[in-house]
């Protein structure tokens, strides 16, 4: 990158962002995608990724395209970057048909520079043929740990990216994230052909974050936490704060218990309408309400400057929530303190949600079956509907996709295109104005579609077979492409409204002859090790918190963060824990009594009868083993499971543990 580049780029920081200087490794990351080069962004939460692709966006001569997981980060980012002038765009499933059209244009117009959409959305056929339609220059990853099986919060879509750069012929890619380790890194930068010296890490060691680990029983955390917050709570005075907790549940009852000791706090969770929820963070972020008790499902995307305490009141789900979730305290470099009140008795239903995504040896060869029997077709082809499926297999949807990934790895099947397999349309204007628009062939062939799209009331539904017939028998080309180019053309110029549903998407199967049993039983085996994985992971966890070691030193050296390898850097950071002489020995959950034979005949007996009457067959160990600790399976919701009074009755006890005693029973039955 020249000179004249640099300053470029610094102007622009400073006119249109209102920035002086680059922070950390902004600069690295800018010049290098503007100079062409893919990137990889590893910076600590809060370092200023985003600015990484806002800024090289508008020196690039094309569109800047942002893969995002979540539309709470879309709709934060879109913001700034309106705040700022920016021509910038998001499609999302609220927008109705006209905004996303209206965007869709503006960016083929060359009109927009950022437009952000979620991974799924590339699965859409219409999207994809609008994609073909833009000229790209660079594809940008946030969260880009997703894409790696050996990451935290793995998404199975996120695989399909560096396939998608290459279909859109899209020549650089910029991955960000904040948590990903040393193993993630190269897995990313293999997918994406980036050179090692194209990884810009910042390192995640802040001096002005004081990580402390109290270890608290279940009984006496909420008094703890009491405790700990009033002396900060002072009226007038109050320090902002977020409290994580696991449960929506528990962050009622947390916060409730905390406002009748004189707190202002309020709950924030998933389970409120968007509409509380957005006045609760707006009131946050104003200062207005100084405590927030949530779940994970805030903090994506604040960025307040002066939080000064986060608060775990239960564990959270792995280091790497642990890094994002305390990289939300003290982004102004001022002094703030991150708080574990540790204690094992959550780690139960931690790991039971693990063992809740390993599926069922049946589901997978279910799965297996099906291919097998498309193989057998001479085209080949496998047409997947992803909640029809899961609902046949009893295979849950994230693991239904891992599983239909590891099958690519493994060269079974292969992803060859992706459709709405219905669409209906709603005349706007009248059938015959249609078609007198157009000439020669083009008019014979709309009015084939007036003439075959039947009208029922108000809607139609395209049916692509009997229109490629007529087309045959008429002597045109009404294939499948066709017609969807000219519905969405017709529906650009205002004429129709399309609608579309049911994504299905199509493999080629490449291995049809393969041993079903066999490769189940590998599917299954790689199952477990992941499950294995994350039960280590949450282990990992539990060690750094009882670390008897420098517990910031620790948590770098997890990410790789090497500035602490250094003979001149310190062996304690100072402001932990460990380093105040608090060694942390988590304490264990209370103890549960033993589980009985009368146990087993009427927690269980009811859901196996109601198993055995609606399906004709006995269930398996662990399909039990679910319904006893409270984790859903697709099968239970035909069979209204949740409604039986053993559903979750188990949900505190180790999922191995249940799973054992449930063997036992059905051997001794038989």
């Amino acid at each position: 990158m020249t000179q004249a580049n640099i300053e470029s780029a610094r102007k622009t920081l400073l006119d249109v962002f209102g920035f002086p200087a680059f922070r950390g490794g902004q600069q690295a990351v800018v010049e290098r995608v503007i100079a062409g080069r893919s990137t990889a962004a590893i910076f600590a939460t809060g370092a200023g990724k985003s600015l990484c692709y806002q800024l090289p966006a508008l020196h690039l001569p094309h569109l800047t395209l942002v893969v995002s997981p979540l539309l709470a980060l879309m709709q934060d980012q879109l913001a700034f970057l309106q705040r700022h002038g920016l021509a910038a765009a998001s499609l999302d499933s609220t927008q109705d048909r006209d905004t996303a059209r209206e965007i869709m244009e503006r960016a083929r117009s060359g009109e927009l520079k950022i437009l952000m959409v979620s991974v799924e959305r590339l699965k859409n056929e219409r999207f994809r043929h609008f994609l073909r339609q833009v000229a790209i220059s660079l594809l940008v990853i946030d969260e880009a740990h997703c894409i790696s099986e050996w990451g935290h919060n793995f998404r199975p879509d996120y695989l399909k990216l560096p396939d998608y750069q290459r279909e859109f012929g899209i020549p650089q890619a910029l991955l960000l994230t904040a948590t990903a380790t040393p193993a993630v890194i190269d897995d990313m930068r293999a997918k994406f052909a980036i050179a090692e010296e194209d990884v810009v890490t910042t390192g995640f060691y802040r001096d002005n974050l004081e990580l402390l680990v109290q270890p608290v029983e279940a009984d006496n955390r909420l008094p703890a936490l009491v405790d700990w917050l009033v002396p900060q709570q002072q009226p007038g005075r109050e320090a902002p704060t977020i409290v994580y907790v696991t449960l929506q549940q528990t962050a009622e009852s947390v916060a409730g218990a905390l406002a009748s000791r004189g707190l202002s706090a309020r709950a924030y969770h998933a389970g409120l309408d968007s509409e509380t929820r957005d006045r609760i963070q707006q009131g946050f972020m104003d200062g207005e309400i100084p405590c927030i008790v949530a779940t994970i499902a805030f903090g994506m995307g604040i960025d307040k400057g002066d939080i000064r305490n986060v608060i775990h009141y239960d564990l959270p789900k792995s280091i790497e929530n642990y890094s994002q979730e305390i990289g939300r305290a003290g982004r102004d470099g001022k002094p703030s303190r991150c708080l574990m009140l540790a204690g094992r008795d959550g780690l139960r239903v931690l790991e039971n949600f693990v063992y809740g995504d390993t599926p069922e040896r049946e589901g997978i060869r279910h799965v297996l079956s099906e291919i097998a029997d498309a193989g057998r077709q001479s085209a080949r082809q496998w047409p997947v509907l992803l909640n029809t499926l899961s609902r046949d297999s009893n295979v849950r949807l994230l693991p239904l996709k891992t599983l239909l990934v590891r099958l690519e790895m493994h060269g079974v099947i292969v992803p060859r295109f992706a459709y709405l397999a219905e669409y209906r349309l709603r005349y706007l204007d009248e059938t015959a104005n249609l078609v007198v628009r157009f000439e020669g062939e083009r008019a014979d062939f709309v009015r084939l579609l007036v003439d075959n799209i039947a009208i029922a009331k108000t809607w139609g539904t395209v049916d692509f077979e009997r229109l490629h017939r007529a087309g045959e028998a008429a002597g045109l080309d009404a294939s499948r492409a066709r017609v969807i180019t000219a519905l969405e053309y017709f529906q650009d110029k205002g004429w129709v409204v399309l609608e579309g549903k049911r994504m299905t998407d199509v493999y080629e199967v490449r291995q049809p002859k393969f041993d079903i049993d066999a490769l189940t039983d590998r599917l299954l085996a790689e199952s477990q090790a992941r499950e294995q994985a994350e039960i280590d992971r949450l282990q990992a966890m539990l060690d750094l918190f009882e670390s008897d070691t420098c517990l910031t030193r620790r948590l770098a050296a997890y990410f790789g963060d090497t500035r602490f390898e250094h003979d001149d850097a310190p062996m304690d950071c100072g402001h932990c824990s460990v380093c105040h002489g608090h060694i942390a020995r988590l304490p264990g959950a209370p103890s549960l009594p033993e589980l009985t034979d009368a146990d087993f005949a009427r927690q269980a007996g009811p859901f196996i009868e109601r198993h055995r009457e609606q399906l004709g067959t006995l269930p398996g160990a662990q399909r039990i083993a679910h319904f006893l600790c409270g984790l859903s399976m697709p099968v239970f919701t035909p069979l209204k499971a949740r409604q039986l009074n053993g559903f979750g009755v188990h949900e505190q006890r180790p999922y191995p543990e249940v799973r054992a005693w449930v063997e036992e029973q059905i051997a001794q039955a038989g």
